[in-house]
């Protein structure tokens, strides 16, 4: 089934006639994404890449009420506004790839989200796929191979890349990717998008990729001692020679007031039973102690990746 990008996912791109709006767009039309609709205000009646494009998110819901995510391709001071139409239009899944978005602007479209019942994931994301099946935003499509049984989450650059290709050539694939964002504020969060692949029956077991900084980790330990988390995960976290109060590179990764340095984290997981590694290759070995099998046809079969902008 996978989350979030699934087989029933039908999508809307906010800003599909700039120029990275409409090459992402035909990246995921190529992967077999169902993009239904584009929306860029002043421009309604073209096409772009074969999509039409329409004046406002209400427009573009009227003519296709099958679209139930959007894609944003358009620059942080608009995105907020955009979020919130998007979100009035009753669409279930945003993913924001914007950098900088200001955090006052995300934690409004985020507590707005969950009053609609509804998901952002990001802001400052590469976005979600669902290998073979749906690729939201701008993932590196050649790293995962799929359908398979690993969840993995990242709030980081590209270790996650490197850790998910891993995980392909090991044969397990992965079920989805998440890119939950690097920016302190963000939509999904770790323990949250833990829930949604702890229900998913395709996740046999997770991959959390984090860093310095947050609680994240914490409130997840939690989860697993309250038994509201019961498949397994593995916690990777770079950063840990990051000095008290130093940043590295995310506006999220930063250690405060005795919190969010690897230590506590490490601690947390470990009084928990989950496993975390130092190093990025031991993945492999953690998994396998899982029991986790491969998927023998994964071995032979290609990994999918749109041939837009090879």
């Amino acid at each position: 089934m996978a989350i979030i990008a699934t087989e029933k996912t039908v999508v809307l791109v906010q800003g599909i006639t700039g120029k990275e709006g409409a090459f992402r767009a035909e990246r995921m039309i190529g992967y077999g994404t169902k993009i239904a609709a584009g929306v860029t205000p002043g421009k309604g009646g073209q096409k772009v890449v074969g999509v039409p494009v329409y004046d406002s998110v209400e427009e573009a819901k009227a003519a296709h009420p099958e679209i139930n995510t959007c894609v944003q391709m358009v620059p942080a001071p608009l995105v907020k506004d955009a979020a919130m139409e998007a979100l009035d239009a009753d669409i279930g899944a945003v993913v924001v790839i914007a950098e900088g978005v200001p955090f006052q602007d995300t934690m409004e479209m985020v507590a707005y989200a969950k009053k609609k019942n509804a998901v952002i994931v990001g802001p400052n994301t590469p976005g979600v796929i669902s290998p073979g099946i749906c690729e939201l935003g701008a993932t590196a499509q050649s790293c995962f191979h799929g359908p398979g049984k690993i969840g993995v989450m990242s709030c980081t650059g590209s270790i996650q890349w490197y850790l998910s290709r891993l995980i392909s050539l090991r044969g397990w694939g992965e079920s989805t990717f998440v890119g939950l964002g690097g920016d302190l504020v963000k939509g999904v969060t770790v323990d949250e998008c833990l829930k949604m692949f702890e229900k998913d029956p395709q996740t046999e077991a997770t991959l959390v990729i984090s860093e310095i900084g947050g609680d994240a980790e914490m409130k997840a330990a939690e989860m697993v001692k309250s038994g509201e988390l019961k498949k397994p995960f593995v916690v990777y976290m770079y950063g840990r020679s990051a000095p008290p109060g130093k940043r590295m590179g995310h506006a999220g990764a930063i250690i405060e007031a005795g919190k969010g340095d690897i230590k506590s984290k490490v601690e947390a997981l470990k009084s928990a039973g989950v496993t975390t590694v130092t190093y990025p290759w031991e993945v492999i070995g953690v998994f396998d102690n899982l029991g986790i099998k491969p998927i023998p046809e994964l071995w032979t079969k290609p990994i999918r990746e749109a041939k837009v902008g090879r």
